[in-house]
């Protein structure tokens, strides 16, 4: 597994693949600047081919990524920086639960 905290997620995404991590945790990842939708980085989740879990506060000003195809999203209280410990201990104790043997 790999993973990081707004920019470190970045960073966990592109690197997810040589690492031949087995997983992506992304806290609070920062899709495109605030007030910049053009400047989109979807494309560094959209390139992760492990399975990614995204938890974004649900007022986080750095956008909203949407659920795709190996890719879930945990939408907890909160702003970009995902204050709020138990709902992201609860959504990553289930997303890591799901994927244990």
């Amino acid at each position: 597994m790999a993973g990081g905290r707004s920019s470190g997620a970045r960073v966990a995404c592109r690197t997810a693949d040589a690492a031949r991590v087995a997983g992506v945790l992304c806290l609070a990842f920062p899709l495109q600047p605030p007030g910049r939708p053009e400047r989109s980085r979807l494309a560094e989740l959209d390139g992760v081919r492990a399975p990614v879990l995204v938890v974004q506060g649900e007022r986080d000003p750095f956008g909203m990524p949407l659920p795709a195809r190996g890719r879930d999203v945990a939408v907890v209280p909160g702003t970009h920086t995902l204050r709020a410990t138990g709902p992201i201990r609860e959504a990553v104790a289930s997303w890591l639960a799901e994927r244990s043997p």
